[in-house]
């Protein structure tokens, strides 16, 4: 599997203006950013299955001290939709991928997983 450069993959709030250097617009959440207008989002594909599950999204609550769990879970349920990861993935080999996301926390959300799968995807390993 061929490196991805750090430079392709970019992180956005769904609040910040588009700019021409965001390449291909890609939303992750599962649900549309509160008060964001459609047009006004610039998007070029919305992937809502790659975001969290609900049940994980609400049991995580943005809380930090569940940080490590949360990254660890939502790994596993990446792991359970291939395509998805690999979908971004060639987007990112084909030029820049700005992964938009509504959460607050900037420090603490699922487009900063979604972007350490993209960049540093997992081996399989054997028994």
């Amino acid at each position: 599997m061929s490196r991805i450069a750090a430079s392709r993959v970019r992180l956005k709030r769904a609040y910040a203006p588009p700019a021409a250097s965001d390449g291909m617009r890609v939303l992750i959440d599962r649900l549309w950013p509160r008060g964001v207008r459609k047009d006004a989002a610039a998007l070029d594909l919305w992937l809502k299955d790659i975001g969290p599950s609900t049940e994980l999204r609400k049991w995580f609550g943005h809380e930090p001290s569940r940080w490590a769990e949360f990254r660890r879970r939502y790994a596993d349920e990446i792991a359970q939709k291939p395509q998805l990861l690999a979908q971004l993935r060639d987007i990112a080999r084909q030029g820049v991928l700005t992964m938009v996301y509504s959460a607050h926390d900037e420090q603490h959300n699922d487009a900063l997983v979604l972007q350490e799968l993209i960049l540093h995807p997992p081996t399989a390993t054997g028994p």
